[in-house]
């Protein structure tokens, strides 16, 4: 049910009463303007580091729960959300397309808003919100049933309510919205269900459709209310009508490069899962890129103000195992001072790219026994195994069930949506990755209008005995894994640097961890009492460091993790927000 529920209390009105409004400058700005966190990522590049420092390897055993806040009622389930921070008010998104308004001094509820949400809606992997983003005087986020909403930031009021797509064709949405000269641009989901992916640019103010650019070719776009140009080449890299239910949906959303004045957004999965049916396998010889389905498994760099595709990069053309391709591209300078894109993706390597037209520039694997590619040719393109490809079920005696295939990494990706971090002090990534794989096979399918179109079966398994999770410190320069922090069940939320020399992040077993940059020793550690699957942040409020994370275990691994799921069975749900400070008088204890 729609409720909104607005403050009473005087005192809390007249603190809401000094709020100014959040302007483009702010945004640009914000991984530097410690007092604030308006954008997913702690910043629109998504590095997701605070040049704060109070905090510290030394003092950080001092840091203590300053207030907590519960999420209330019988809707637990996963909690992916990455607070923001504003005017003395902290912002959160939460399962089954909920936003509450928090006082940042008391923890006290301020506003609440509940989408109200209708009955067949069709969420891929768990009623989760990753998020939200401030402009003007307004909060921007998306429900389950693809919408986007504005509200006030003061009173949680709707400004407005725009459908993105019908949700009944399997459109959905998740991830936080990007906001940049004065537009909103989001993604999509639904891969599953043979949906077209797309990414959106919506006026702030109005909520109009400024454009949209499809992610799979021969799709039009919009500008203006108008068809404006084709993605791709119709049929240049799709059989037949393929096309018209190809998947590539959008749904973590994406990043900008203030440099290159780009968006840069991922583009999932493939409809269906079962490649053979798109072409794939076919392919005469290394030059022949008919069968490589674009631009699903894609990294585009798209003009903010048209739509238009700059570049793209796919990093798994043939895309047969379910590795999407919508990983966070992170901007980072390395150390010959060349402009690059970081990306980790769920196939198993790791990407580095150049900022100025998206180029191959190196890429290493970053998980264990990957079997489907033997590495990565000169040109970016993966040395496939093509044993390691599911059968074709055609070509099976009963036609039913391809030859079943053991590939790691699994589905689920060695990283999957939980961002990863680059830290500006020591110049490393640290990546949140699991070391699993699967058993997978394809089947025949057919597409039918809001069902699941996969034509392929699966069971997830771990590889070692001692531990999935990994977090990994790992230099772009050479692929060198510094250090990796192993943990029993999958990690499935966010990392977070400073300059303080720390690692933040959070384990399904519950603990909210502080690791030491450069060695990967604990620091500090919190049991929430739930699993975390959320993203930390941090900013400085009267001179202390305050850091938060939302603690509510769910999300894909315990819906489709197979025998991972089972190991994982006696995790509890949850949701609360954990806030914790460094008390002044501590911040120069040793």
């Amino acid at each position: 049910m729609n409720r909104f529920i607005a403050a009473v209390t005087a005192g809390i009105m007249v603190a809401c009463a000094a709020h100014a409004e959040v302007t483009e400058e702010d945004i640009a700005n914000d991984q530097t303007i410690t007092s604030q966190i308006v954008t997913n990522g702690m910043g629109r590049g998504l590095q997701r580091f605070s040049p704060l420092d109070i905090l510290n390897k030394d003092n950080v055993k001092n840091l203590v729960p300053a207030w907590a806040f519960s999420l209330g009622g019988e809707k637990q389930r996963g909690q992916e959300t990455q607070p923001l921070v504003y005017d003395g008010v902290m912002y959160i998104t939460g399962s089954y397309s909920r936003m509450y308004a928090i006082d940042l001094a008391t923890g006290k509820e301020i506003w609440q808003y509940d989408a109200r949400l209708p009955e067949g809606i069709l969420p891929c992997c768990d009623v989760i919100n990753r998020g939200a983003a401030i402009y003007g005087n307004n909060i921007y986020f998306g429900t389950l049933d693809a919408r986007l909403v504005a509200l006030d930031l003061k009173t949680g009021k709707v400004v407005w309510n725009k459908k993105i797509e019908n949700y009944k064709e399997g459109y959905s949405y998740t991830a936080a919205p990007l906001i940049v000269d004065g537009k909103v641009m989001v993604g999509n989901s639904g891969g599953e269900f043979g949906v077209v992916g797309a990414v959106y640019a919506y006026d702030a103010e109005t909520g109009d459709l400024v454009w949209k650019r499809p992610t799979i070719e021969g799709n039009m776009g919009m500008l203006n209310g108008e068809e404006s140009t084709m993605t791709g080449e119709l049929n240049a890299t799709w059989p037949g009508d393929m096309w018209k239910t190809g998947g590539g949906a959008t749904w973590l959303g994406g990043s900008y490069d203030a440099d290159t004045d780009t968006l840069v957004f991922g583009a999932g999965n493939p409809s269906p899962w079962n490649s053979w049916l798109r072409g794939a396998g076919q392919a005469s010889g290394k030059d022949d890129h008919s069968g490589d389905n674009l631009y699903a498994a894609t990294r585009l760099g798209i003009d903010p103000a048209t739509g238009e595709i700059k570049w793209h990069f796919q990093t798994t053309p043939r895309e047969g195992w379910d590795f999407d391709g919508v990983n966070e591209v992170v901007g980072f300078t390395d150390k010959d001072g060349n402009k690059r894109y970081g990306t980790a993706d769920r196939n198993g390597f790791f990407y580095v790219l150049n900022r100025e037209d998206g180029a191959f520039v190196r890429a290493f694997p970053f998980v264990q026994n990957i079997t489907w590619a033997e590495g990565i040719d000169e040109t970016g393109r993966p040395i496939y195994v093509e044993a390691a490809r599911p059968g074709d079920p055609s070509k099976a005696a009963d036609g039913e069930k391809g030859e079943p295939v053991f590939a790691v990494p699994g589905f689920l990706g060695g990283k999957n949506w939980m961002p990863m971090s680059y830290s500006e002090k020591t110049g490393m990534f640290y990546v949140p990755s699991n070391e699993w794989g699967m058993d997978i096979w394809n089947e025949p399918i057919t597409y039918k209008k809001g069902a699941a179109y996969l034509g392929a079966g699966f069971t997830i398994k771990p590889l070692f005995e001692d531990h999935i999770g990994s977090l990994k410190a790992i230099d772009p320069n050479t692929g060198e894994i510094k250090w990796d922090h192993k943990n029993d069940a999958p990690l499935w939320g966010g990392v977070m640097t400073t300059a303080g020399g720390l690692v933040f992040f959070g384990t399904p077993e519950g603990k909210f961890i502080a690791l030491d940059d450069e060695s990967g020793e604990e620091l500090w550690s919190f049991q929430t009492g739930s699993g975390i699957v959320g993203q930390p942040v941090t900013w400085d409020q009267d001179g202390e460091q305050y850091v938060s994370i939302v603690s509510g275990w769910g999300g894909a691994v315990p819906l489709w993790g197979g025998e991972v799921a089972k190991k994982v069975a006696y995790l509890n749900q949850g949701g609360m927000v954990w806030t914790f400070k460094l008390p002044k008088q501590l911040a120069a204890a040793e």
